[in-house]
Parts: structure tokens; sequence; C-alpha cells
């Protein structure tokens, strides 16, 4: 029967062989916390044994400050980002609601721009019972929904809980975010997360979106516990209603310049992303929108803001207007 230390092994060779295709005497840099040391270690001694050269960075302090305070600056210390810069891959081992929101930083930009491979790792290694068939399967997915997108212009979402919006994807490539990463390609989630996503025209986003799954950034440790709800007008939120969580929103966004605009629109690809965490982003059949920046990690991004706060709608009911072809119908892959 395997030991834990079996299955840790197991998924780290995942994702520095399958998700990030580690060689020889590739420099990789690990970001990590406190909390997963074990498991940043556990990924540095594969890498070794790949004959690749990991440096371990704990940004223990910058992640706490991060999580008790949206506003605090994301952007790493310069000694961290100059190993993100000139490294051939990043893997990002820390709480990853933080990680999320690092992804919005110049350095991970940059990282990209200099050919790098870039990754943050969901939460449970050693207990994901996940196989390369399963990420080939959501990959595969993303990619035929962004063919089926390919030079169209409006999207419409709806779900039973009230969301009826419609979103302009006209001129902005997608991007897939999907977990085989390759060079040069932006930051994601690995190996569970499969989403496809796009930088939304920032004055066209008009309706509804109603939050009924994570809402990133508010301090919530899983779903909300009543929806909150978002009236968006030209491309921004002009109304932010319900109980005690849109209360918090509202003031985690207030007076912070670009947080009203929708700055991404994305659904996910995969059928192991777990709810109520981070990677409910990826799960197949959800729909998430997110107030504030786009310009950093998504092609054709105007919206410039120091957050990026993403807000997940369930069993998301998503058309393709210009042509009729439906992707979801309620929170079902129908493409």
């Amino acid at each position: 029967m395997a030991t834990a230390v079996d299955t840790l092994r197991k998924d780290a060779e995942l994702v520095v062989d399958v998700c990030m295709s580690v060689e020889p005497d590739d420099v990789v840099t690990i970001i990590c916390d406190d909390d997963h040391r074990e498991q940043a270690d556990a990924v540095a001694r594969v890498c070794v044994e790949r004959g690749a050269w990991p440096v371990i960075m704990n940004n223990e302090a910058q992640v706490v400050r991060g999580r008790a305070d949206t506003r605090f600056p994301m952007a790493p210390p310069r000694n961290l980002h100059t190993a993100m810069t000139s490294s051939d891959e990043v893997i990002i081992l820390t709480n990853l609601e933080w990680a999320n929101r690092f992804a919005h930083v110049d350095a991970v930009k940059e990282t990209c721009a200099a050919n790098g491979k870039i990754a943050s790792v969901e939460e449970g290694m050693g207990d994901w019972e996940l196989t390369r068939e399963m990420i080939m399967e959501a990959t595969q997915r993303a990619r035929d929904a962004m063919a089926a997108l390919e030079g169209k212009k409006l999207c419409r979402v709806t779900s039973a809980r009230g969301t009826d919006v419609t979103v302009s994807i006209e001129g902005r490539p997608a991007l897939e975010v999907t977990p085989i990463k390759k060079r040069g390609q932006m930051m994601g989630p690995v190996p569970l997360w499969a989403e496809v996503a796009f930088a939304a025209v920032e004055d066209k986003t008009a309706g509804t979106i109603v939050v009924d799954g994570v809402m990133l950034g508010i301090g919530l440790p899983g779903q909300v516990e009543s929806p909150i709800t978002w009236t968006l007008e030209h491309g921004r939120c002009t109304k932010i209603e319900g109980d005690a969580e849109a209360d918090r929103l509202r003031e985690v966004t207030a007076g912070v310049e670009g947080a009203d605009v929708i700055g991404e629109f994305a659904f996910g690809t995969s059928e192991r992303s777990p709810f109520g965490s981070p990677s409910e982003k990826g799960r197949l059949g959800t729909v998430h929108f997110a107030l504030g920046d786009n310009h950093n990690a998504y092609p054709g991004g105007q919206n410039v803001s120091s957050l990026h706060l993403d807000g997940v709608v369930l069993d998301a009911s998503l058309q393709i207007v210009d042509d009729g072809t439906w992707i979801l119908r309620d929170g079902e892959w129908v493409l």
C-alpha cells in the first residue's frame, strides 16, 4: 500500500515532469510559504534527480501580509523578481488565493516575456489521484472551446440564480490556462485546474452577475454564504448587492482605480478542480468574472488596477451570441 511519502512524490513528479517538463540543467525557482515547505522540498528533490538546479525561496512574510490586506503590494522584492525572470521554470507553492493575485504582477509578465514557464501548484499534493490522461482531457476541452470562440465577438452567460450578462471578446485572443505549461505562457495553476480566459472588452459588459461560488479577495474560506449580485453597465460594476459578503467586497474595491471594471471573463474545463477553493474557477460548469486588472495577464487587456478579484457563477450556461453555439448548459459541457 502506498504511503503518504509515496503519493507526495508521485504528485511532485506529475508537477515536475508533466506540467513543467523540467529538463537537465534547468534553473528552477520554487516559491513557497511555511505551510507548503514540505511540498516544496518534494518538488525540489525531483528537480535535482532530473538534473536541474532548484532554489527554494520562502516568501512567507509577503504571503501573510498579502492575505491579511488585499491592498498590500503584491510585487515581489527585487531579489525574488530577479530570480523569477532569470529562471527556466518558476513553481509557486503557497496559499493558492495569494498565488492567484500574484499572477497579476509585472514580475510574472516579465518571466513569461523571458520565455520562462511559470505556474502555481494547487492544494492537496499527495491526494490528487490524478493521471496524465485526465490532464489531457481537460486541456482538449479548453482547446475545442478556443477553436469555437476564435473570431467571435459576443458571449452570453446565464444561470438559474439570476446571472444574465453579455460580454464582448471582440479582438481579444483567448488565453489557454491548462496544466501543461509552455515557455512564455501566462501563469496558471496546476495540475487540476483548466480554463479558457479572455480580457473582457472594458466598456461592453452589461447585465447582471450573481456570484454564488467562491469570491476571492474578501477573506472567505470557501464559497459565499449568500449570493453577491453585480450590476454591470458599459463594462463597469455600478452596484454590488447582497449581505455581509457584498459589504466586504464594496469595502475592498472602494476607491481603488479600475476595480469597478469587468477585466476578465473565463470558464473552467476540468472535472477535477475542487469546489470551494480558488481552484473552483477551473471547474467544468463554472464561469467566472473578475473585477479589476487585465493588462498584465490577458492578451489585449487595457485595464490597469492594483486589484483582480474573481467571482464564480455555478451551474452556468454559456452561449456564443454570434452563431448560437452553446458551450455550457446548466453546468453541463455541450460543445
